[in-house]
């Protein structure tokens, strides 16, 4: 029986299911009724940190265009432009035996492409969450449903895996961010143009 995590809550995923190695974390949503004339895009996206809470350099953001970390120890499933369909919406796969040592923490983002050109925020998506899955065994280990509403924000920081001694541990962020893709990526250190 997978765990279903409230906002904040930290769980050992090491604890939950021994040994393991190979994660499929999967973010899913769906878009409200919404007459703007433009489809959503939303990009799930991932951050290999540091003990400073940034990146290292430009191959430590994970995303639609950067899909392989180099260690490959993060792999993104690519773009899915629309978010139709059941399921995950788009999948990153995370080896946790080749996460460099240095790298301390992977925090997983999703954020809506040309949001202000298109004039949309997360107050028009629902049902966003984030799961840990043991790729393995295709046992799903914890699930956080966002369930929270963030009307202006066009950027959100789901969850994140992190290492506590021999642990790895996963923490229910949730977190909302305005400015889109360009501010999240300021605040780990990296300087992008446009959303």
């Amino acid at each position: 029986m997978p765990i279903s995590l409230s906002k904040g809550q930290k769980i050992s995923l090491s604890k939950e299911d021994p040994g393991i190695t190979h994660l499929m974390v999967g973010l899913g949503w769906d878009t409200n009724r919404y007459d703007g004339g433009y489809d959503f895009d939303l990009d799930a996206s991932a951050f290999l940190l540091g003990a400073n809470h940034h990146v290292t350099n430009d191959s430590d953001f994970v995303f639609y265009s950067n899909t392989t970390h180099p260690s490959r120890s993060v792999i993104h499933s690519g773009d899915n432009r629309t978010g139709a369909g059941e399921g995950d919406d788009e999948v990153i796969k995370v080896d946790l035996s080749l996460v460099p040592p240095n790298i301390e923490r992977i925090e997983f983002t999703v954020t809506i492409y040309d949001s202000v050109k298109r004039g949309q925020t997360f107050g028009m998506v629902s049902n966003a969450y984030i799961r840990v899955v043991n790729d393995d065994t295709g046992k799903e280990v914890c699930r956080f449903d966002l369930g929270e509403d963030f009307s202006q924000q066009t950027a959100v920081v789901a969850g994140a895996i992190y290492r506590r001694g021999a642990e790895w541990r996963f923490d229910a962020i949730g977190s909302g961010y305005d400015g889109g893709l360009a501010a999240l990526c300021a605040s780990y250190g990296l300087d992008v143009q446009g959303e």
